[in-house]
């Protein structure tokens, strides 16, 4: 209590109070509110009080930090659609890239498969704290990994192998989903069958096409990598085609198409912002982008999509967006409630509001200042981490 309170979700209350009870937040008040009687009292006089940051678009857990081709599950390279993949199965908890997330003040993460395939995997929404990925789940799956551009280019090309262009990619994108589509013909007509006593044949599961009819039926996201305006246009002629929600993972050139981008209302996760311009679809990399992107009106998340930038400078990218142009308010919420929105968990967190869970960090002053640091971390109400000043570093609690 005492604190600076940001709620995120409504306007920042000087000397609030922020009560949590059962892992959830109970109020967020004014410096008026009076506090129950035997709970412990936090003292936030002077600090900055915010919802864990979440970053929508990493590979924390299937890229281990320092673990070489040991820790890296981040792509299945052995075929062009792998849809069935799921990042759950290889997020390992005690990859120390969750330590630094949350003592950057991230709390959650959306675990990525990677973009050498066209066709990559499903995603995994999860908390950056717990002894194993299934206690840490929000959603599973949040969305269904696929990659435009240079990348599955390079790495079939390499080996002679469809796709070995632009035009390659798209058409085993399309490919797969007429393949999902026979397949939720052959699902009806076997359960009309079925209902009308008539003779029918089971349909055999396939698992790469069952991931790819949630996407159809619009129960989770088409997650598309793509940085070229070029190709934007094209997840974005796709998504018409086959009547799927989008989201545009990286999006370098979506400023030129931010019109389009908005009218059709596609959110951008764009980023990682702090890298050098080491491929030829990257060459518009600037850090004035997410506010070009949010000016016209585009919903835009940033990511550090680490380990490319290390998860603990998501708030820095912001901060120099902000520097470049983007909007304070509009930088906070792209660490906040607007990934939680895209990756569908802003029912549970995301902002501080009465009845999400107590994910919580306090700050030693306005997160958008370099020199801000994250001392304490609240998950599901419990205090998980300290920052110690005579130690010169972060104290984890026990798992």
């Amino acid at each position: 209590m005492g604190g600076r309170v940001v709620p995120v979700e409504g306007e920042p209350i000087e000397g609030g109070t922020v009560l949590l009870r059962d892992g959830k937040i109970a109020a967020v008040e004014g410096p008026g509110f009076a506090v129950p009687s035997g709970v412990t009292v936090v003292d936030a006089t002077g600090k900055w009080v915010l919802p864990g940051f979440i970053d929508a678009h990493a590979h924390a857990g299937v890229h281990e930090e320092a673990q070489g081709w040991a820790g890296q599950d981040t792509n299945e390279r052995t075929s062009p659609n792998t849809a069935h993949v799921r990042a759950l199965d290889a997020i390992n908890p005690a990859d120390e890239g969750f330590r630094d997330a949350i003592a950057g003040g991230v709390l959650a993460v959306n675990v990525n498969p990677g973009s050498a395939n066209p066709i990559g995997g499903q995603t995994a929404a999860i908390k950056c704290w717990g002894r194993t990925v299934d206690e840490m789940v929000l959603r599973e799956p949040a969305g269904l990994k696929s990659a435009l551009g240079e990348n599955p280019k390079r790495v079939y090309g390499e080996r002679n192998e469809t796709p070995s262009t632009r035009l390659g990619t798209a058409a085993v994108i399309r490919g797969a989903f007429v393949a999902a589509q026979n397949y939720q013909a052959k699902l009806a007509a076997s359960a009309a069958s079925e209902d009308s006593s008539a003779d029918s044949s089971v349909v055999e599961r396939d698992l790469k096409l069952e991931a790819l009819s949630r996407v159809l039926r619009r129960e989770i996201p088409w997650r598309q990598h793509c940085h070229r305006a070029d190709d934007i246009a094209t997840a974005m002629r796709m998504a018409r085609e086959f009547g799927y929600d989008l989201v545009i993972d990286h999006g370098t050139e979506a400023y030129l198409l931010a019109d389009q981008i908005a009218a059709a209302q596609i959110p951008v996760i764009i980023g990682p912002l702090f890298t050098s311009r080491s491929k030829v679809e990257l060459r518009n990399r600037s850090l004035a982008n997410p506010g070009r992107l949010a000016a016209a009106g585009v919903t835009i998340a940033i990511t550090t999509d680490h380990p490319v930038v290390p998860i603990h400078f998501l708030i820095y990218q912001a901060t120099l967006a902000v520097k470049e142009g983007l909007d304070p308010v509009t930088a906070l919420r792209a660490v906040t409630i607007n990934p939680a929105r895209i990756i569908g968990v802003d029912a549970r967190i995301g902002s501080l509001s009465v009845g999400k869970d107590a994910d919580l960090v306090i700050w030693s002053g306005d997160p958008l200042d370099v020199m801000s640091r994250a001392e304490r971390a609240f998950v599901d109400g419990r205090e998980i981490y300290r920052y110690d000043y005579d130690l010169r570093e972060g104290v984890f609690a026990a798992h």
